[in-house]
């Protein structure tokens, strides 16, 4: 495969950081833009990109959006669906999706491909329904910032670039992600149900994350394209097979009004008791192979 240029947004956090790694140790020249003043540095609130950065790239990857839920426990209390912080999620990712895309489509040298990252949060609360890619919009502030999301990508499209939008689902790492908060309190023995454990949670491992994207910058697949394992779980069973792998009960449940209280009920719902059971119909279809396709595997791969 020949060397290339891809331009990364968001390439700092958690899936970015990890992509950029395995870009460069593939070979390719990745370009990573950054907030300040340096010669790759971009302002999506002040519309401010170089189109000169983007010009002659292979692929432009993004993954530009202020985080959702928190970190750390202990940063929880700050983390409500507080009207700024709604305004943030929202603005943070439709501004610089916007930004990147009406550039990409002024250019007289496009990349093949825009890959602009999404969520599974576009289905909604579909309790234990399963949804793939041809699933209905659901409803909730997080399906309308998704809807709002790809729209923002659009113009590329339409530019005749291929855009692929990866609607990445709980992502497993001890690095961040879902779990990485509530990794002390599984270490403690006190990680449990949160808010009955009986929702489904559709998760990707990392590993498989990171090369599902690289997957979608040297293939073909356009649209909407789900990022999650071909197996998800009930919360209560990707739980008892992480403190099964670290040695720890996980019977201590974490009731809805006790969420409500750390989080704020928006935001408890959005990331701790809301059910998504979402299938990656495209990706298997196309013939991408899983590394970790069900949860065992996926627990002994980050906790091995």
């Amino acid at each position: 495969m020949s060397r290339k240029r891809v331009i990364v947004t968001g390439g700092t956090g958690l899936i970015g950081s990890a992509l950029v790694d395995l870009l460069r140790e593939r070979g390719d020249e990745v370009v990573v833009l950054s907030r300040g003043a340096g010669p790759d540095s971009w302002d999506p609130a002040d519309g401010r990109l170089d189109p000169k950065l983007l010009e002659g790239a292979d692929a432009v990857v993004n993954f530009n959006g202020v985080s959702i839920g928190p970190s750390t426990l202990l940063e929880a209390p700050t983390r409500r669906f507080t009207a700024k912080h709604r305004a943030a999620i929202l603005d943070s990712r439709v501004d610089s999706t916007g930004l990147l895309a009406e550039t990409i489509a002024s250019l007289d040298s496009k990349p093949a491909v825009f890959v602009s990252s999404s969520a599974i949060g576009y289905y909604g609360d579909t309790g234990d329904t399963p949804v793939d890619e041809t699933g209905p919009r659901g409803d909730g502030f997080l399906a309308d910032v998704v809807v709002a999301w790809e729209a923002a990508a659009e113009p590329v499209a339409s530019a005749g670039v291929r855009l692929a939008l990866p609607r990445t689902g709980i992502v497993l790492a001890r690095e961040g992600g879902a779990l990485a908060p509530l990794l002390p309190l599984f270490k403690a023995g006190l990680a449990g149900p949160l808010g009955g454990g009986g929702q489904w949670w559709s998760w990707i491992t990392l590993e498989d994350e990171v090369r599902a994207i690289e997957y979608l910058i040297d293939g073909d697949l356009d649209g909407p394209v789900n990022l999650t394992a071909p197996s998800p779980v009930t919360q209560k069973h990707l739980f008892k097979a992480v403190g099964a792998k670290m040695g720890r009960p996980t019977v201590v449940p974490a009731p809805k009004f006790a969420l409500d209280l750390v989080l704020g009920k928006g935001l408890a719902q959005a990331i701790a008791y809301g059910s998504a059971r979402v299938l990656p119909a495209r990706l298997e279809e196309s013939g991408f192979d899983f590394g970790s396709p069900n949860i065992e595997q996926a627990v002994e791969q980050v906790f091995g």
